[in-house]
Protein backbone atom coordinates (compact mmCIF):
# COMPACT_ATOMS: atom_id res chain seq x y z
CA UNK A 1 0.00 0.00 0.00
CA UNK A 2 1.28 3.51 -0.77
CA UNK A 3 0.40 7.07 0.19
CA UNK A 4 0.18 9.72 -2.58
CA UNK A 5 0.52 13.48 -2.37
CA UNK A 6 0.72 16.12 -5.06
CA UNK A 7 3.90 18.08 -5.52
CA UNK A 8 2.36 21.08 -3.68
CA UNK A 9 1.58 19.05 -0.57
CA UNK A 10 5.05 17.55 -0.59
CA UNK A 11 6.60 21.01 -0.88
CA UNK A 12 4.67 22.76 1.85
CA UNK A 13 3.27 20.16 4.24
CA UNK A 14 4.99 16.81 4.61
CA UNK A 15 8.60 16.81 3.55
CA UNK A 16 9.53 20.54 3.58
CA UNK A 17 11.27 20.10 0.23
CA UNK A 18 14.09 22.35 -0.84
CA UNK A 19 14.19 22.82 -4.62
CA UNK A 20 17.66 23.18 -6.09
CA UNK A 21 18.13 26.27 -8.22
CA UNK A 22 19.68 24.46 -11.18
CA UNK A 23 16.83 21.94 -11.46
CA UNK A 24 13.45 22.40 -13.06
CA UNK A 25 10.63 21.33 -10.72
CA UNK A 26 8.12 18.77 -11.98
CA UNK A 27 4.74 19.94 -13.17
CA UNK A 28 1.97 20.58 -10.67
CA UNK A 29 0.11 17.48 -11.84
CA UNK A 30 2.99 15.14 -10.96
CA UNK A 31 2.62 13.00 -7.88
CA UNK A 32 5.21 11.51 -5.54
CA UNK A 33 4.52 8.03 -4.26
CA UNK A 34 5.76 7.47 -0.71
CA UNK A 35 5.79 3.90 0.62
CA UNK A 36 3.59 3.65 3.69
CA UNK A 37 6.28 1.86 5.70
CA UNK A 38 8.41 5.01 5.44
CA UNK A 39 5.82 6.89 7.51
CA UNK A 40 5.40 6.73 11.27
CA UNK A 41 2.07 5.10 12.22
CA UNK A 42 1.62 7.70 14.98
CA UNK A 43 2.52 11.01 13.30
CA UNK A 44 2.00 9.85 9.67
CA UNK A 45 5.14 11.83 8.80
CA UNK A 46 8.13 10.30 7.09
CA UNK A 47 10.42 8.84 9.75
CA UNK A 48 13.66 10.65 10.53
CA UNK A 49 14.88 8.18 13.15
CA UNK A 50 13.01 4.87 12.77
CA UNK A 51 13.08 2.55 15.79
CA UNK A 52 11.35 -0.76 16.38
CA UNK A 53 9.41 -1.80 19.48
CA UNK A 54 9.41 -5.30 20.96
CA UNK A 55 6.18 -5.93 19.01
CA UNK A 56 8.06 -5.54 15.72
CA UNK A 57 6.33 -2.29 14.68
CA UNK A 58 8.57 0.59 13.59
CA UNK A 59 7.92 4.20 14.63
CA UNK A 60 9.76 7.49 14.50
CA UNK A 61 11.75 7.78 17.74
CA UNK A 62 10.32 11.17 18.69
CA UNK A 63 6.72 10.00 18.26
CA UNK A 64 7.06 6.76 20.21
CA UNK A 65 9.02 8.52 22.98
CA UNK A 66 6.14 10.96 23.45
CA UNK A 67 3.66 8.08 23.43
CA UNK A 68 5.54 6.18 26.14
CA UNK A 69 6.21 9.29 28.25
CA UNK A 70 2.47 10.00 28.31
CA UNK A 71 2.06 6.87 30.43
CA UNK A 72 1.10 4.44 27.68
CA UNK A 73 2.48 0.91 27.96
CA UNK A 74 1.04 -0.61 24.80
CA UNK A 75 2.02 -0.68 21.15
CA UNK A 76 -0.03 2.02 19.34
CA UNK A 77 -0.71 -0.26 16.34
CA UNK A 78 -1.12 -3.75 17.80
CA UNK A 79 -2.38 -2.61 21.24
CA UNK A 80 -0.18 -5.31 22.77
CA UNK A 81 1.13 -4.75 26.29
CA UNK A 82 4.84 -3.89 26.09
CA UNK A 83 7.16 -6.04 28.15
CA UNK A 84 9.90 -3.44 27.72
CA UNK A 85 10.06 0.17 26.60
CA UNK A 86 13.44 -0.35 24.94
CA UNK A 87 13.59 0.46 21.23
CA UNK A 88 16.00 -0.78 18.57
CA UNK A 89 17.18 1.53 15.74
CA UNK A 90 15.90 0.22 12.38
CA UNK A 91 18.92 0.93 10.21
CA UNK A 92 17.50 -0.94 7.21
CA UNK A 93 14.38 1.26 7.00
CA UNK A 94 16.42 4.40 7.61
CA UNK A 95 18.78 3.51 4.75
CA UNK A 96 15.82 2.81 2.44
CA UNK A 97 14.26 6.17 3.32
CA UNK A 98 17.53 7.99 2.70
CA UNK A 99 17.99 6.25 -0.69
CA UNK A 100 14.42 7.08 -1.66
CA UNK A 101 14.99 10.74 -0.79
CA UNK A 102 18.09 10.80 -3.00
CA UNK A 103 16.24 9.12 -5.87
CA UNK A 104 13.52 11.77 -5.66
CA UNK A 105 15.81 14.75 -5.26
CA UNK A 106 14.48 16.16 -8.53
CA UNK A 107 11.34 16.95 -6.59
CA UNK A 108 13.39 18.94 -4.13
CA UNK A 109 13.17 16.29 -1.40
CA UNK A 110 15.97 16.74 1.09
CA UNK A 111 17.87 13.69 2.28
CA UNK A 112 17.14 12.85 5.90
CA UNK A 113 20.41 13.04 7.84
CA UNK A 114 21.67 10.06 9.80
CA UNK A 115 20.42 10.57 13.37
CA UNK A 116 22.82 10.71 16.26
CA UNK A 117 22.69 7.85 18.71
CA UNK A 118 20.96 9.05 21.91
CA UNK A 119 23.00 9.12 25.06
CA UNK A 120 22.59 6.06 27.27
CA UNK A 121 22.16 5.90 31.04
CA UNK A 122 25.50 4.12 31.20
CA UNK A 123 27.29 7.01 29.49
CA UNK A 124 25.64 9.53 31.79
CA UNK A 125 26.52 7.50 34.87
CA UNK A 126 30.13 7.05 33.77
CA UNK A 127 30.55 10.77 33.04
CA UNK A 128 28.99 11.72 36.39
CA UNK A 129 31.36 9.36 38.19
CA UNK A 130 34.33 10.95 36.45
CA UNK A 131 33.05 14.44 37.28
CA UNK A 132 32.52 13.65 40.96
CA UNK A 133 35.92 12.02 41.26
CA UNK A 134 37.54 15.06 39.65
CA UNK A 135 35.78 17.39 42.09
CA UNK A 136 37.10 15.39 45.03
CA UNK A 137 40.64 15.86 43.65
CA UNK A 138 39.91 19.55 42.84
CA UNK A 139 40.74 18.74 39.20
CA UNK A 140 39.21 21.62 37.24
CA UNK A 141 40.24 20.44 33.77
CA UNK A 142 38.71 16.96 34.01
CA UNK A 143 35.57 18.31 35.62
CA UNK A 144 35.09 20.90 32.89
CA UNK A 145 35.47 18.21 30.21
CA UNK A 146 32.67 16.22 31.84
CA UNK A 147 30.54 19.34 32.20
CA UNK A 148 31.02 20.10 28.50
CA UNK A 149 29.73 16.61 27.62
CA UNK A 150 26.70 16.98 29.85
CA UNK A 151 25.93 20.41 28.44
CA UNK A 152 26.20 19.13 24.85
CA UNK A 153 23.88 16.21 25.60
CA UNK A 154 21.32 18.56 27.11
CA UNK A 155 21.34 20.80 24.05
CA UNK A 156 21.22 17.94 21.54
CA UNK A 157 17.68 16.75 22.24
CA UNK A 158 14.91 16.63 24.82
CA UNK A 159 15.39 12.87 25.05
CA UNK A 160 19.04 13.29 26.00
CA UNK A 161 18.12 15.97 28.52
CA UNK A 162 15.62 13.63 30.17
CA UNK A 163 18.22 10.88 30.28
CA UNK A 164 20.79 13.18 31.90
CA UNK A 165 18.34 14.53 34.48
CA UNK A 166 16.74 11.15 35.15
CA UNK A 167 20.05 9.55 36.09
CA UNK A 168 20.83 11.81 39.03
CA UNK A 169 23.15 14.30 37.36
CA UNK A 170 21.70 17.19 39.37
CA UNK A 171 22.66 15.61 42.69
CA UNK A 172 26.15 14.83 41.38
CA UNK A 173 26.68 18.44 40.25
CA UNK A 174 25.48 19.68 43.64
CA UNK A 175 28.05 17.48 45.39
CA UNK A 176 30.75 18.66 42.99
CA UNK A 177 29.79 22.28 43.73
CA UNK A 178 30.19 21.60 47.44
CA UNK A 179 33.58 19.92 46.93
CA UNK A 180 35.04 22.78 44.90
CA UNK A 181 33.57 25.40 47.25
CA UNK A 182 35.16 23.65 50.21
CA UNK A 183 38.56 23.77 48.53
CA UNK A 184 38.50 27.43 47.34
CA UNK A 185 35.90 29.57 45.61
CA UNK A 186 38.46 31.97 44.14
CA UNK A 187 40.61 29.14 42.82
CA UNK A 188 37.71 27.29 41.19
CA UNK A 189 35.42 30.18 40.23
CA UNK A 190 35.21 29.16 36.55
CA UNK A 191 34.28 25.53 37.12
CA UNK A 192 31.85 26.53 39.87
CA UNK A 193 30.09 28.92 37.47
CA UNK A 194 29.86 26.16 34.85
CA UNK A 195 28.36 23.77 37.41
CA UNK A 196 25.72 26.38 38.26
CA UNK A 197 24.93 26.93 34.58
CA UNK A 198 24.29 23.21 34.07
CA UNK A 199 22.31 22.90 37.29
CA UNK A 200 19.75 25.46 36.09
CA UNK A 201 18.30 23.10 33.47
CA UNK A 202 18.31 20.11 35.85
CA UNK A 203 16.05 21.71 38.46
CA UNK A 204 14.40 20.54 40.59
CA UNK A 205 17.10 18.27 42.00
CA UNK A 206 16.79 15.58 44.67
CA UNK A 207 17.00 15.97 48.42
CA UNK A 208 20.62 14.85 48.49
CA UNK A 209 21.56 17.62 46.10
CA UNK A 210 19.57 20.21 48.06
CA UNK A 211 21.38 19.23 51.24
CA UNK A 212 24.74 19.71 49.52
CA UNK A 213 23.76 23.12 48.13
CA UNK A 214 22.20 24.12 51.45
CA UNK A 215 25.37 23.46 53.42
CA UNK A 216 27.11 26.44 54.98
CA UNK A 217 30.02 26.13 52.52
CA UNK A 218 27.91 25.85 49.37
CA UNK A 219 25.48 28.54 50.45
CA UNK A 220 28.38 30.93 51.03
CA UNK A 221 29.55 30.32 47.46
CA UNK A 222 26.05 30.84 46.06
CA UNK A 223 25.75 34.18 47.85
CA UNK A 224 29.12 35.27 46.45
CA UNK A 225 27.95 34.47 42.93
CA UNK A 226 24.63 36.22 43.58
CA UNK A 227 26.48 39.42 44.36
CA UNK A 228 29.27 39.04 41.79
CA UNK A 229 29.95 40.79 38.48
CA UNK A 230 29.22 37.83 36.18
CA UNK A 231 25.61 38.39 35.10
CA UNK A 232 25.16 34.83 33.90
CA UNK A 233 26.45 33.39 37.16
CA UNK A 234 24.23 35.77 39.14
CA UNK A 235 21.18 34.54 37.26
CA UNK A 236 22.19 30.89 37.70
CA UNK A 237 22.75 31.40 41.42
CA UNK A 238 19.31 33.01 41.82
CA UNK A 239 17.62 30.04 40.13
CA UNK A 240 19.48 27.50 42.26
CA UNK A 241 18.91 29.38 45.54
CA UNK A 242 15.15 29.43 44.85
CA UNK A 243 15.12 25.63 45.17
CA UNK A 244 16.50 25.67 48.72
CA UNK A 245 14.35 25.71 51.83
CA UNK A 246 13.88 28.82 53.96
CA UNK A 247 15.44 26.97 56.89
CA UNK A 248 18.61 26.32 54.88
CA UNK A 249 18.83 29.91 53.61
CA UNK A 250 18.53 31.36 57.12
CA UNK A 251 21.99 30.01 57.88
CA UNK A 252 23.59 32.77 55.81
CA UNK A 253 23.10 36.36 57.02
CA UNK A 254 24.41 37.91 53.79
CA UNK A 255 21.75 36.38 51.57
CA UNK A 256 19.11 38.97 52.55
CA UNK A 257 21.24 41.87 51.35
CA UNK A 258 22.26 39.96 48.22
CA UNK A 259 18.62 39.31 47.31
CA UNK A 260 17.66 42.97 47.78
CA UNK A 261 20.58 44.04 45.58
CA UNK A 262 19.37 41.65 42.87
CA UNK A 263 15.96 43.33 43.00
CA UNK A 264 17.52 46.80 43.00
CA UNK A 265 19.84 46.01 40.06
CA UNK A 266 17.91 43.41 38.03
CA UNK A 267 19.79 41.04 35.75
CA UNK A 268 16.86 39.48 33.88
CA UNK A 269 13.13 38.90 34.50
CA UNK A 270 13.69 35.24 35.33
CA UNK A 271 16.29 36.17 37.95
CA UNK A 272 13.99 38.80 39.48
CA UNK A 273 11.15 36.27 39.71
CA UNK A 274 13.46 33.75 41.36
CA UNK A 275 14.66 36.29 43.93
CA UNK A 276 11.10 37.38 44.73
CA UNK A 277 10.07 33.74 45.18
CA UNK A 278 13.02 33.19 47.54
CA UNK A 279 12.15 36.31 49.55
CA UNK A 280 8.52 35.16 49.77
CA UNK A 281 9.64 31.80 51.19
CA UNK A 282 11.94 33.45 53.71
CA UNK A 283 9.28 35.87 54.97
CA UNK A 284 6.46 33.31 54.91
CA UNK A 285 8.16 30.08 55.99
CA UNK A 286 11.36 31.01 57.79
CA UNK A 287 11.74 30.23 61.48
CA UNK A 288 12.78 33.86 62.08
CA UNK A 289 10.13 35.34 59.81
CA UNK A 290 9.62 38.62 61.64
CA UNK A 291 13.32 39.39 62.04
CA UNK A 292 13.89 38.59 58.35
CA UNK A 293 10.94 40.77 57.28
CA UNK A 294 12.22 43.67 59.38
CA UNK A 295 15.65 43.30 57.82
CA UNK A 296 14.13 43.46 54.34
CA UNK A 297 12.19 46.59 55.33
CA UNK A 298 15.36 48.23 56.66
CA UNK A 299 17.10 47.55 53.33
CA UNK A 300 14.35 49.39 51.41
CA UNK A 301 12.61 46.40 49.90
CA UNK A 302 9.08 47.87 50.26
CA UNK A 303 9.88 50.83 48.01
CA UNK A 304 11.47 48.50 45.47
CA UNK A 305 8.37 46.29 45.50
CA UNK A 306 6.09 49.26 44.88
CA UNK A 307 8.25 50.29 41.92
CA UNK A 308 7.88 46.77 40.51
CA UNK A 309 4.11 46.75 41.10
CA UNK A 310 3.86 50.11 39.37
CA UNK A 311 5.18 49.02 35.98
CA UNK A 312 6.43 45.43 36.20
CA UNK A 313 5.28 42.67 33.89
CA UNK A 314 2.50 40.39 35.09
CA UNK A 315 4.52 37.50 36.49
CA UNK A 316 6.88 39.77 38.41
CA UNK A 317 4.03 41.99 39.64
CA UNK A 318 2.18 39.00 41.04
CA UNK A 319 5.23 37.86 42.99
CA UNK A 320 5.95 41.40 44.22
CA UNK A 321 2.39 41.66 45.56
CA UNK A 322 2.83 38.31 47.31
CA UNK A 323 6.04 39.47 49.00
CA UNK A 324 4.47 42.77 50.05
CA UNK A 325 1.48 40.92 51.50
CA UNK A 326 3.80 38.70 53.56
CA UNK A 327 5.81 41.68 54.82
CA UNK A 328 2.57 43.37 55.90
CA UNK A 329 1.99 40.48 58.31
CA UNK A 330 4.40 42.28 60.64
CA UNK A 331 3.97 45.66 62.26
CA UNK A 332 7.15 47.22 60.92
CA UNK A 333 6.34 46.22 57.36
CA UNK A 334 2.73 47.35 57.74
CA UNK A 335 3.77 50.75 59.10
CA UNK A 336 6.29 51.31 56.33
CA UNK A 337 3.78 50.35 53.65
CA UNK A 338 1.09 52.62 55.11
CA UNK A 339 3.55 55.52 55.08
CA UNK A 340 4.04 55.27 51.31
CA UNK A 341 1.46 57.29 49.37
CA UNK A 342 1.61 54.87 46.42
CA UNK A 343 0.72 51.77 48.35
CA UNK A 344 -3.10 51.95 48.60
CA UNK A 345 -3.85 53.32 45.10
CA UNK A 346 -1.46 50.80 43.56
CA UNK A 347 -3.01 47.86 45.39
CA UNK A 348 -6.49 48.97 44.30
CA UNK A 349 -5.39 49.53 40.73
CA UNK A 350 -3.91 46.04 40.43
CA UNK A 351 -7.05 44.25 41.58
CA UNK A 352 -8.44 42.31 38.57
CA UNK A 353 -5.58 43.64 36.40
CA UNK A 354 -2.93 40.92 36.79
CA UNK A 355 -4.26 37.53 37.90
CA UNK A 356 -6.62 35.97 40.40
CA UNK A 357 -3.75 35.31 42.79
CA UNK A 358 -2.50 38.90 42.46
CA UNK A 359 -6.00 40.18 43.24
CA UNK A 360 -6.08 38.05 46.38
CA UNK A 361 -2.72 39.48 47.47
CA UNK A 362 -3.90 43.05 46.79
CA UNK A 363 -7.11 42.56 48.79
CA UNK A 364 -5.11 41.06 51.64
CA UNK A 365 -2.69 44.00 51.66
CA UNK A 366 -5.56 46.51 51.87
CA UNK A 367 -7.23 44.51 54.62
CA UNK A 368 -3.99 44.60 56.66
CA UNK A 369 -3.04 48.24 56.23
CA UNK A 370 -6.32 50.16 56.17
CA UNK A 371 -6.87 52.23 59.31
CA UNK A 372 -10.57 52.42 60.25
CA UNK A 373 -10.02 55.83 61.84
CA UNK A 374 -8.36 57.36 58.77
CA UNK A 375 -11.42 58.84 57.09
CA UNK A 376 -9.40 60.69 54.44
CA UNK A 377 -7.67 57.52 53.25
CA UNK A 378 -10.95 55.62 53.05
CA UNK A 379 -12.65 58.38 51.07
CA UNK A 380 -9.69 58.49 48.69
CA UNK A 381 -9.93 54.71 48.28
CA UNK A 382 -13.58 55.11 47.27
CA UNK A 383 -12.61 57.76 44.74
CA UNK A 384 -10.15 55.43 43.01
CA UNK A 385 -12.80 52.72 42.63
CA UNK A 386 -12.09 50.44 45.57
CA UNK A 387 -15.75 49.69 46.27
CA UNK A 388 -16.52 48.66 42.68
CA UNK A 389 -13.36 46.55 42.43
CA UNK A 390 -14.12 44.66 45.62
CA UNK A 391 -17.69 43.98 44.49
CA UNK A 392 -16.41 42.51 41.24
CA UNK A 393 -13.94 40.32 43.15
CA UNK A 394 -16.87 38.78 45.00
CA UNK A 395 -18.88 38.40 41.81
CA UNK A 396 -16.20 36.68 39.73
CA UNK A 397 -15.34 34.32 42.56
CA UNK A 398 -12.38 33.95 44.90
CA UNK A 399 -11.18 31.75 47.76
CA UNK A 400 -12.92 31.90 51.11
CA UNK A 401 -10.19 33.91 52.83
CA UNK A 402 -10.20 36.58 50.11
CA UNK A 403 -14.01 36.64 50.18
CA UNK A 404 -14.02 37.32 53.93
CA UNK A 405 -11.44 40.10 53.63
CA UNK A 406 -13.22 41.72 50.67
CA UNK A 407 -16.51 41.63 52.60
CA UNK A 408 -14.88 43.27 55.62
CA UNK A 409 -13.44 46.02 53.42
CA UNK A 410 -16.79 46.64 51.71
CA UNK A 411 -18.50 47.02 55.08
CA UNK A 412 -15.83 49.49 56.14
CA UNK A 413 -16.10 51.54 52.93
CA UNK A 414 -19.88 51.49 52.83
CA UNK A 415 -20.09 53.88 55.74
CA UNK A 416 -18.22 56.54 53.76
CA UNK A 417 -19.94 56.22 50.39
CA UNK A 418 -22.16 59.20 51.08
CA UNK A 419 -19.11 61.37 51.73
CA UNK A 420 -17.34 60.62 48.49
CA UNK A 421 -18.23 60.74 44.85
CA UNK A 422 -17.13 57.39 43.54
CA UNK A 423 -15.21 57.66 40.29
CA UNK A 424 -14.45 55.00 37.70
CA UNK A 425 -10.90 53.89 38.47
CA UNK A 426 -10.19 53.21 34.81
CA UNK A 427 -10.58 56.90 33.95
CA UNK A 428 -9.23 58.46 37.15
CA UNK A 429 -5.79 59.98 37.20
CA UNK A 430 -4.18 59.12 40.49
CA UNK A 431 -2.41 62.17 41.80
CA UNK A 432 0.43 60.12 43.21
CA UNK A 433 1.34 58.29 40.01
CA UNK A 434 3.73 59.86 37.56
CA UNK A 435 3.70 57.11 34.93
CA UNK A 436 1.01 54.82 33.48
CA UNK A 437 0.70 51.14 34.32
Amino acid sequence: MVLSWTKRNVLFRRLRKVTKEHQQPPSAEDEIVIPVHFCCPVSLDIMKDPVTLSTGITYDRDSIDKWLQSGNNTCPVTKQLLTTSDVIPNHAIRKMIQDWCVDNSSYGIQRIPTPRVPVSPYEVSRTCTTLLSASQRADDATCRESLAKIKAWGKESERNKRCVVGNGSGDVLARAFHNFSRDSVDKHVVVLAEILENLTWMLPIGEEGKQCLGSEISLGSLVLFLGGNDLGARQSASLVIKELSAQALEKNQQIIEALVNMIREPVAPIATKSCLATIFNLVSLGQSRELIAERFVDLGLVSLLLDIILDGERGITEKALGVLDSICDFQKGKDFAKGNALMVPLAIKKILRVSGLASSFAVSILWKVWDKSDEGALIEALQVGAFQKLLVVLQVGCDDTTKEKATDLLKLLNGYRGKAECADSSSLELKYLNKPF
